[in-house]
C-alpha cells in the first residue's frame, strides 16, 4: 500500500469530454483512486504483548494467573481504523471550460509544485478549433442565441488563409517583445530555432501558430497554438474571422490536443481511470518534465517554491485570457 502512494507522485494528463466540469474530472480521478488504494490489501496489524489472566486449578481450586501473550492492536483493524485513505491533493493545470475537450493536466503529491512550475514556464498550447461560417450568436459557440445569418459563398480558403496570416503575424511581433530577449544575441536566435520563445511573465492572449486544417464551407477547421488563452477567447477569434471574411461565424468546437509536454496520446480516457494506469502515466510523464526543467533552467527565474492545491492564476477562470483592447482580437496583442 505504502508502495502504491509512493508511486502516486507527479504529473498526469486525462481526456476532459465536452459537457463536463473539469472539477467532476478531478473529483472522479480521486475517487477512483482511493477506491483503488483502499481495495490493495492491508499489512498485517501490529502485534502487542499484553498479560492475560488465565484460570488453573489450584489447592484451594480455581486460581487466576497472568500469562504473557502476543496479540493483534485493535485499533489497527480495518472496522476500528477505517478507510487507510479518506482525500487525496489533487491539482488541476490549465482549466477547459465546460464547452470544451481535450488533455488536462492533473498532479499529485509533489506533482502539485510541478504544476505551478509549468504556469511559470508559460509553455504554449495547441487546440484545434472548429467554426461554422454563415451565423452570428451571443457567445461566440453555435449553442448561443442567434443574432444574425450571413452569406458566405464568397469566401474562400485563400482568403481565410490570408486572415490567419495577418493574425499570426502581429501575433508575434507581440510575442517577441514581452519575450523581452535581444533578437541580435545567439540566445535569441537558439531559443528561436528550438521554438522556446515566450514572454517571461503575464501578458494578454497570444498565438504563435495558426493554420487552417480543414475548408469546407460553411464548416472550416483550425489549429491555433497560443499562450495565456482561455477558450472563449479562441471562440472570439472564430468569430472576429467571420466579420474580417465579410460574413459572420460561430465556433461548434474548442478541443485541447496539446498542453506543453502532454498531448493526446498521453491523456488517459475515462475507462483509463484507475491506479495502475496512473502510476504508468506518472513515470511515462516523470522524465519529460524533467528534461523540460533541464531546458528552460538557463532562461528561467528561480521557480517560487510555492504549495497550493495545485490550482493555477486566472487561464479559464477569465485572468490572463481578457482582450487587452483594439478593434480586433489581433490588434488587441500589440503592445500599448
Amino acid at each position: 500500500m505504502r508502495r502504491a502512494w509512493a508511486g502516486l507522485q507527479g504529473l498526469f494528463a486525462v481526456y476532459k469530454a465536452p459537457g463536463v466540469h473539469w472539477m467532476m474530472v478531478r473529483d472522479a480521478v480521486e475517487t477512483r483512486l482511493l477506491r483503488d488504494l483502499n481495495a490493495l490489501q492491508r499489512p498485517p496489524p501490529r502485534k502487542e504483548v499484553r498479560f492475560l489472566p488465565t484460570s488453573t486449578e489450584g489447592k484451594d481450586g480455581d486460581e487466576l494467573t497472568m500469562t504473557v501473550a502476543s496479540v493483534p492492536v485493535l485499533a489497527d483493524h480495518p472496522l476500528v481504523s477505517g478507510p487507510a485513505f479518506t482525500r487525496l491533493k489533487v491539482g488541476a493545470g490549465h482549466r477547459l471550460d465546460i464547452k470544451s475537450s481535450g488533455v488536462f493536466v492533473l498532479g499529485l503529491g509533489h506533482g502539485n509544485k510541478l504544476l505551478h512550475d509549468l504556469y511559470n514556464a508559460h509553455l504554449s498550447r495547441t487546440y484545434t478549433v472548429r467554426g461554422l461560417f454563415g451565423k452570428a450568436t451571443d457567445d461566440f459557440s453555435d449553442e448561443g442565441k442567434l443574432i444574425e445569418k450571413t452569406t458566405f459563398d464568397h469566401i474562400t480558403r485563400e482568403k481565410l488563409e490570408r486572415i490567419l496570416s495577418v493574425i499570426q503575424g502581429s501575433h508575434h511581433k507581440a510575442l517577441l517583445q514581452y519575450a523581452n530577449l535581444d533578437l541580435k544575441t545567439q540566445e535569441a536566435y537558439e531559443l528561436a530555432v528550438r521554438g522556446l520563445i515566450r514572454p517571461m511573465d503575464k501578458s494578454p492572449p497570444l498565438i504563435t501558430a495558426v493554420r487552417c486544417l480543414q475548408f469546407a464551407p460553411p464548416e472550416f477547421q483550425l489549429e491555433i497554438h497560443c499562450l495565456h488563452e482561455t477558450q472563449q477567447y479562441l471562440r472570439k477569434i472564430v468569430h472576429e474571422i467571420g466579420l474580417e471574411l465579410k460574413s459572420s461565424a460561430v465556433c461548434t468546437q474548442v478541443r485541447r490536443v496539446r498542453d506543453g509536454v502532454f498531448t493526446l496520446e498521453d491523456a488517459l480516457l475515462r475507462t483509463q481511470w484507475c491506479l495502475p494506469n496512473i502510476q504508468k502515466a506518472i513515470v511515462k510523464s516523470g522524465l519529460r518534465v524533467e528534461e523540460l526543467h533541464k531546458s528552460l533552467a538557463h532562461q528561467e527565474e528561480p521557480w517560487t517554491d510555492e504549495e497550493g492545491d495545485g490550482k493555477t492564476d486566472g487561464e479559464a477562470d477569465g485572468g490572463p485570457g481578457q482582450n487587452k483592447g483594439g478593434n480586433t482580437l489581433w490588434e488587441g496583442a500589440a503592445i500599448r
